[in-house]
């Protein structure tokens, strides 16, 4: 049955529930098939409500009974939840419903992965449960009991009792029903204690499967480090007896922050040596922290209604952004954060796909979980912070916490505690969150007589809904260096206010060389005219890290810019630029990586297309593939010995020196490859005792259309760990060459292997098939109808991934006509389908009216 025709939903017409729901009980009888939900929930009149229409959510629900204070009554009962008349005073509700667990495919509401029960209710997946007020602002007391024949029975809260085949459990904080959790099912924990500064005991679990206990110690730590630092930076203490995580194969994000009951991916959450990269014990870090921190900025302060995500979602990305920083190199999270950004969230704000920070409207919230909500709503809680300065910021923050602890929160609530703090007025930073788009900044320059002047022009492109976009607060930090390389000006922090703005800075002897938008104090687009020769002198010679790289990757564009439009040959001064900066080991491993990671595909499409020329992925592929092997040879002397000097001896620690050792490491082998034609990194492969080695070795192999050998003995070694084999998956589509992706990524869709129904798979092939510039815009079209035959496939059994899937498809409107036109006839087929969930079809109706 199709879904309902999507409604669309405005952020104008919020209204608070007619009711207040002062206490849920819940109790779980477990079946696969038909597991029976028993609700009580007590309910008051709200007087803050205007409308006392009673309405619940539910959604795959049969109903068996409902009561009134204990009087049956028959509701009206659609496909979208149940209506009824209720008493004008307190009363108590109880229904009975069965679910069918087992055949939840959408991994939303209750659902089994390979026989374990576990939950996904954010945003709206507790209608899939039992009937209820599914909105963020109804936020009640949990008591959950769960009867079922399985050794481990969890909820939120802390436990109550338990007995042999049953558990009580109980969450003392009113929530939000989206925080709901429940796992149960044959898990193994492995357990430490923490006390909090308080002197509070703390039970930790990390629950498991059998077989996976050995990867479980990464994450206990990082648990343990996040809750200091919460106590430490933001003064937060954790407040149940218990904090429990449970490792799930089959789930659509990458974690939930369940109240006291977090829900991993396993993928974000199990980790050892043998099985995980360095960028993998990095992510599970983040992401552990990330769901941590949620704990007050996002359960104790939730949101008000959907459109509020960023309010939880920026922030805490935000503060697990901070957590990294200070427990691994600052200068290098920065610029990673910032290539992910512009990476894609940039391409979102400039596309059919672009929304505010905080939108307007909607149709499917699933559709919202964005690169602008996350990634850019933690630029604007950045932005703020420097604007007020970091004491200003805590004063604020804690304020928040007092005056919030508890509520159901707007991003009006949030300003307001900086403007009570500060006595600012914030309206206009406010557009921030109310305009979609990457602004602009122009700037130009003037040298008179000691005087020099920056010129600021601020505009932002139209979007969809958004024809036209008024000036916003934009800091700008800004450092001036004397022509020996000297700070002349330390960091000032400018505020573009005006759509033309300017600064001057007086008394200099000298004309300065700018260092503008330091730490990328801005997500914007800085638009000046530079000369290579400056470029490398910020590369050899600017103070901020940051602004050192950006210079670095602005030549390594134009280079390779130059080499698509011109036909030019590789820079020899890029080139002799980049010899110098690898060369310098005073310098971090890690950045000296980061200045040799070329730039993405897509980023060099992106900019053809903005200066006019539509860009051939093809084109772009040789060129990069022709300044690479330049590199290399230019590099050949000094490169045995850059690898033999990052090579880290000794057992291997997850740690942020040996990492950012191995990054560089990894740069130069695969520079070596280019020459000796993997010879190397067949004996990395050989050698290897941890997954980082032996799957860079991997990586630089295919690289270079070798390594077939290797291939199969990667998966002759780990063929039975499911999460090593997605990046076995995921390796051989993301490096293929152009010619070859398309037929690789469809053999391996037939794979024993290969399982559509779990995302990570899936998004191993596909997302790696859709990251494939020049393969996934192969002229042939091939990847795109594979790619549209698998998410037509996909979409009646998992919506939610099948449409974030669909935004490979979202730039397709700056490729050539050829192209644009096998794109559109995939974007009819799927838009065709019929039965198409709300989710895809919310995607590809905004994506194909570009």
């Amino acid at each position: 049955m199709r879904d309902a025709a999507p409604t669309t939903i405005y952020l104008k017409d919020y209204t608070p529930f007619g009711y207040v729901v002062d206490s849920v009980h819940l109790t779980f009888d477990l079946e696969p098939h038909s597991t029976r939900v028993t609700s009580q929930i007590a309910f008051t009149p709200n007087p803050e409500a205007t409308d006392r229409s009673f309405f619940l959510h539910g959604e795959q629900l049969k109903l068996i009974s409902a009561k009134i204070d204990g009087i049956a009554i028959s509701p009206t009962v659609t496909e979208q939840g149940l209506s009824c008349d209720v008493p004008n005073a307190p009363f108590t509700w109880e229904t009975v419903v069965e679910i069918d667990p087992a055949n939840n495919t959408a991994l939303e509401g209750l659902y089994m992965s390979n026989g374990m029960y576990c939950t996904q209710c954010e945003a709206e997946g507790f209608r899939k449960i039992t009937f209820y007020p599914d909105r963020p602002d109804v936020m009640s007391v949990f008591t959950v009991r769960i009867n079922g024949p399985h050794p481990v029975l969890l909820s939120n809260g802390n436990p109550v009792d338990a007995g042999p085949h049953w558990a009580e459990w109980h969450d003392p904080w009113p929530k939000p029903a989206y925080l709901f959790a429940l796992v149960a099912g044959e898990l193994l924990a492995h357990s430490s204690t923490f006390t909090t500064v308080s002197g509070k005991h703390v039970d930790l679990n990390l629950y498991v499967r059998p077989g996976d206990e050995g990867k479980c110690a990464f994450g206990m730590e990082a648990l343990k480090k996040s809750m200091i630092w919460d106590e430490q930076v933001y003064g937060r203490e954790y407040d149940l007896d218990v904090f429990n995580i449970v490792a799930v194969d089959d789930f659509n994000m990458g974690a939930m922050e369940n109240k006291g009951l977090n829900v991993f991916n396993s993928s974000c959450v199990l980790a050892s040596p043998e099985t995980s990269t360095d960028d993998n014990f990095e992510r599970i870090e983040a992401i552990i922290a990330h769901e941590y921190f949620h704990n007050w900025t996002g359960n104790r302060i939730t949101c008000r209604d959907w459109f509020q995500l960023c309010l939880k979602e920026g922030l805490t990305v935000f503060r697990d952004s901070q957590f990294t920083s200070d427990l691994r190199s600052a200068p290098v999270k920065r610029i990673r954060d910032v290539i992910d950004l512009r990476g894609r969230q940039f391409a979102e704000d400039n596309g059919p796909l672009s929304h505010p920070v905080r939108p307007e409207s909607f149709q499917e919230i699933n559709n919202f979980y964005t690169a602008t909500v996350y990634e850019k709503g933690a630029e604007v809680i950045g932005m703020l912070k420097r604007l007020v300065g970091d004491a200003a910021y805590a004063e604020a923050v804690d304020l928040y916490f007092a005056r919030h602890d508890g509520q159901a929160c707007t991003i009006e609530d949030w300003l307001k505690v900086f403007e009570d703090t500060t006595g600012r007025d914030l309206t206009q930073f406010k557009r921030w969150y109310s305009q979609a788009g990457t602004p602009r900044v122009n700037v130009t320059e003037d040298w008179t007589d000691g005087t020099y002047t920056l010129t600021f022009t601020q505009s932002t492109p139209a979007t969809p809904g958004q024809p036209h976009k008024d000036p916003r607060v934009i800091p700008i930090a800004v450092g001036l260096l004397g022509s020996n390389g000297d700070e002349v000006r330390k960091t000032e922090m400018l505020e573009l206010t005006e759509a033309s703005q300017s600064f001057s800075f007086d008394g200099l002897s000298s004309r300065p060389t700018p260092s503008i938008l330091r730490e990328f104090s801005a997500p914007v687009i800085l638009e000046r005219d530079s000369t290579n020769a400056e470029r490398a002198f910020l590369l050899a010679h600017d103070t901020d890290p940051f602004n050192r790289w950006e210079a670095g990757n602005a030549l390594a564009k134009d280079a390779r810019l130059n080499m698509i439009t011109k036909g030019a040959a590789p820079d020899a001064d890029y080139l002799d630029a980049l010899q110098k900066l690898v060369r310098d080991d005073d310098l971090d491993p890690g950045f000296r990586a980061l200045v040799l990671q070329p730039p993405s595909a897509s980023d060099l499409a992106q900019t053809l297309f903005e200066n006019e020329h539509a860009p051939d992925p093809q084109a772009i592929y040789d060129a990069s593939e022709t300044m690479a092997q330049t590199l290399a040879q230019t590099l050949a002397d000094s490169l045995p010995r850059l690898y033999a000097a990052t090579t880290v001896e000794g057992p291997y620690q997850p740690d942020a020196v040996g990492a950012s050792n191995r990054m560089l490491n990894f740069r130069m082998l695969a520079l070596l490859s280019r020459l000796d034609g993997g010879d190397q990194a067949a004996q990395q492969f050989a050698s290897a005792d941890n997954m980082t080695l032996q799957y860079a070795a991997l990586v630089c192999l295919l690289s270079i259309d070798k390594g077939a050998e290797q291939n199969q003995a990667f998966f002759d070694q780990w063929k039975d760990d499911r999460l090593v084999m997605d990046k076995w998956f995921a390796a051989q589509v993301a490096f293929a060459t152009p010619e070859k992706t398309a037929a690789i990524a469809a053999t391996l869709t037939q794979h024993p292997l290969f399982d559509m129904k779990n995302p990570n798979r899936f998004r191993a092939v596909m997302g790696a098939l859709a990251m494939n510039h020049a393969g996934f815009h192969h002229i042939s079209g091939d990847a795109y109808s594979l790619l549209a035959d698998w998410l037509i496939k996909l979409d009646p059994l998992n919506p939610q991934t099948t449409a974030r899937m669909c935004s490979a498809f979202q730039t397709w409107k700056r490729y050539d006509a050829d192209r644009q036109a096998l794109i559109k006839i995939q974007l009819d087929r799927i838009a065709a389908t019929p039965d198409l969930s709300r989710d895809t079809t919310e995607m590809i109706t905004r994506i194909r009216e570009a």
